[in-house]
């Protein structure tokens, strides 16, 4: 199923709350961070993606990223 540009800014808090469920506590700072981040920065007004599972790999990448940024992972 296609997901367009506004309906992953409308699921974007869902994508993270869904990795807060699953990653340690020492991730906390890692979600907070993500969840100041407007989604509407991610991504532009004519994106989408293939698949729901694009958009949360999507999500994940950007937490993989932060979570190298504060050390967490290598």
């Amino acid at each position: 199923m296609k997901v367009e540009a506004i309906e992953f800014v409308m699921k974007y808090e869902t994508y993270v709350e869904e990795i807060e469920a699953v990653v340690r506590p020492e991730f906390k700072p890692v979600i907070q961070k993500m969840l100041e981040i407007d989604p509407h920065d991610l991504i532009r007004p004519e994106s989408y993606f293939e698949h729901e599972s694009h958009a949360e790999g999507f999500v994940w990448k950007i937490f993989m990223k932060e979570a190298k940024k504060e050390g967490l992972i290598e």
